[in-house]
């Protein structure tokens, strides 16, 4: 909940900057259970942020303020914790491990200037979080890697750091080295390898600087001279190398700028050993984020335009220039109201100042295209759930603003003399339908106010309502993430249930057929009197509906022809055998009869109607099927286990080819019945150790199995 107070202990006022070169974005990436809010925790506590520490288990944490996240016991949403370290301001962005959250995670990747990769000492990574690497490197954003968890008995951080050698490859190397205890299993310290010093964290922060003991000094000597080689292969001084090589020693001073120079600029990643629970390393990590991570002033303003759509002009990190900010998280607090997380690129961002506020592209997920006027009322810096009052946000900070009445997630705010657009980054497809039924009617008012606010604030989700079926359905990325929006909306005061999702099919004849509608009731007064023989015949997939008059002599007067085509169209709607519409058909009139008084134009629309079910009898009508053309991204490692699973799906496999975008990984394509991806996003995942990803679309209709449609026709049959 969130609250215009300080909460979970915070200490001391909002800080406030008014220079972005004093302001770090940093975005905290892992598998879950890493530690990455842990150790946001513990960076919080060390500053002097929060008075003490949180725990994930307890759901005491800043970012854990969701109860989902508080009862899964896992992030499950973006938080923002900005802290001070040495007059710098560090927003730390803390992000979901889990691969049902990631358009959470792309909402911190676009937020942040550098992202820190929180590896465990104890479980290594996963194979997402190594995909994240690559996505990283390929936009140049400065990284760096804490190995945690080091009081855990069975952490070993040579193995973590080969690891990340292995998998994120070169200039990975670790700045320090863990000092054990007497016992030779806890580390109570650190060995630097630049400054040949000890940090000593037995009496807990800050640490006790000391020369190092004699047993220190051979691993000291073999990882600085592979940390001084990596360092200066970076430099800028082309003579560093060759002085270096010549015996000379190089100065710390000279090492260590060259050393941030190359991590802010994306080519070095340095790698800091981080106990969350004893403080060991925090001050060494602060400063690499401080120090070694660049500040907006050296990132690129993502491109702009016009809100028709008209090139702009690149911005830079001006606060002095036109106001350019994006929201990049939105949530609905049921007492503050809607909570917009703000990044300015550009500009400075003030209470009571007028807006533009923008959001395109993004209609088919449920975010029609809108722009607006507002008015900003108080700006927040967040800390979790928490809002303290700010008087600005400059560019390159992050701020909160409340109950704005059109923004959405991936909005624009922009000024209202100048209305800009910034590009959108890339949205997750969401492939999981979840369908849903409100349990009464007043359920379903408070269900479409809540998924309102949902989609709002999450544009993985889409909703649809499908006219075919008449379901509502959720499409999300995973069960983790269905299970949290249904949790949400039962947690907004919505009784609902889920039910099984329906494909629309549809029906067809597949041989010709004739069919003899009668329609003919007197009971009094005036009746209804109307014939019609009809030949139907089936049409090439796609060809859609012929009606043809072939009638002689008047059998069926020309002013009741249209009645029986209308007759028709509807009981094609209705269904022949399974109520789902039928398609491709050629249907010809060829006799009938009428009476000079009982005939009329609802008795002929009911008679091509019966013709149509009599022919259906006789015509060996079929169920048809959608079938979607499905590209997935996989492993090379995982290409034979995903065809597989293909074919055991009733997929026609048109190929694979090397995926040109990422090395290592293979484009699968297939044709599949849409009725076997239903959780196909669940299935790839856990064949893929979540590596897998996938794409759909539609193609064609085509004739279901015989069996599978005899199935469907009993489940129909009253």
């Amino acid at each position: 909940m969130a609250q215009k107070s300080q909460e979970k202990g915070a200490t001391g006022g909002a800080p406030v900057v008014t220079d972005p070169g004093r302001v770090r974005n940093v975005v905290l990436v892992g598998h879950s259970g890493s530690g990455k809010t842990t150790l946001v925790e513990a960076l919080l506590a060390a500053t002097g942020t929060i008075g003490r520490a949180g725990s994930v288990t307890d759901g005491t944490t800043v970012c854990d303020h969701d109860p989902a996240a508080v009862r899964q016991q896992r992030s499950v949403s973006l938080a923002c914790a900005p802290l001070v370290h040495d007059g710098i301001k560090v927003n730390l962005l803390d992000t979901p491990g889990y691969a049902d959250f990631v358009g959470e995670l792309r909402a911190g990747l676009r937020a942040a200037d550098a992202a820190l990769f929180v590896v465990s000492a104890v479980d290594g990574m996963d194979a997402a979080t190594a995909a994240l690497w690559e996505e990283c490197a390929a936009v140049d954003m400065p990284r760096a890697v804490a190995v945690s968890r080091l009081d855990h008995p069975r952490a070993d951080f040579d193995e973590a750091v080969a690891l990340c050698q292995r998998v994120f490859g070169d200039n990975v190397m670790p700045l320090y080295l863990p000092m054990l205890g007497d016992d030779g299993i806890s580390t109570v310290g650190l060995l630097g390898l630049i400054t040949r010093r000890v940090f000593d964290y037995t009496a807990g922060l800050p640490a006790d600087v000391r020369e190092p003991d004699p047993e220190h000094l051979p691993a000291i000597a073999e990882s600085r001279n592979e940390l001084i080689e990596g360092i200066i292969a970076e430099s800028e001084d082309e003579t560093l190398m060759d002085r270096y090589l010549d015996g000379e020693d190089i100065g710390t001073d000279v090492l260590v700028e060259d050393l941030e120079k190359a991590v802010a600029r994306g080519h070095f990643y340095p790698v800091v050993p981080a106990c969350a629970e004893t403080g060991v390393g925090l001050d060494a990590l602060l400063e690499v984020l401080t120090a070694g991570f660049p500040s907006p002033l050296e990132h690129d303003v993502p491109a702009v335009a016009g809100v028709d759509g008209s090139p702009r002009p690149p911005l830079s990190c001006d606060p002095d220039g036109p106001l350019v900010a994006e929201v990049v998280k939105t949530t609905v607090d049921r007492h503050v109201g809607r909570v917009s997380l703000v990044r300015v690129f550009s500009g400075t961002l003030r209470p009571e100042q007028t807006v533009h506020v923008s959001g395109h592209g993004l209609a088919e997920r449920g975010h029609p295209d809108h722009d607006a006027d507002e008015r900003v009322g108080h700006i927040y810096t967040p800390l979790g759930a928490s809002l303290r009052e700010v008087g600005a946000c400059v560019a390159g900070d992050i701020c909160a603003i409340t109950k704005s009445g059109s923004a959405e997630t991936g909005d624009t705010i922009s000024a209202r003399d100048e209305p800009l657009l910034i590009a959108p980054w890339e949205m997750p497809e969401p492939l999981l339908p979840v369908a849903i039924v409100a349990r009464t009617r007043s359920d379903e008012d408070a269900l479409a106010r809540n998924l309102a606010r949902l989609v709002a604030g999450d544009p993985t989700m889409r909703l649809e309502r499908n006219p075919e079926t008449h379901q509502l359905v959720l499409w999300c990325m995973g069960e983790a993430h269905a299970d949290v929006v249904l949790e949400r909306l039962r947690a907004g005061g919505v009784e609902l249930d889920t039910e099984p999702v329906r494909v629309p099919l549809r029906e067809t004849f597949t041989v010709p057929a004739r069919g003899h509608g009668r329609h003919v009731k007197q009971s009094g007064g005036h009746g209804q009197y109307a014939v019609c023989d009809i030949e139907v015949e089936p049409l090439p997939r796609g060809a859609g509906f012929e009606f043809v008059d072939r009638v002689v002599g008047g059998a069926v007067p020309h002013n009741y022809i249209p009645s029986v085509e209308k007759g028709v169209r509807a009981q094609m709607g209705r269904g022949l055998v399974a109520g789902h519409p039928a398609v491709d058909l050629r249907v010809t009139l060829v006799d009938g009869k009428a009476h000079s008084v009982d005939s009329s134009d609802a008795a002929f629309q009911t008679a091509g109607a019966l013709a149509l079910r009599d022919a259906a009898e006789k015509g060996q009508p079929t169920l048809l099927e959608p079938v979607d053309e499905v590209t997935v991204r996989v492993p090379d490692s995982s290409v034979g286990a995903v065809m597989g699973d293909l074919s055991g799906r009733r997929a026609r496999v048109l190929g694979s080819e090397p995926d040109t975008a990422a090395e290592g990984r293979t484009l699968v394509r297939a044709e599949v019945p849409a009725t076997e991806l239903l959780r196909y996003a669940v299935e790839l995942r856990a064949m893929t150790s979540g590596t897998g990803t996938f794409r759909r679309h539609f193609v064609r209709y085509d004739p279901m199995p015989a069996h599978l449609a005899e199935q469907i026709r009993k489940e129909n049959t009253p």
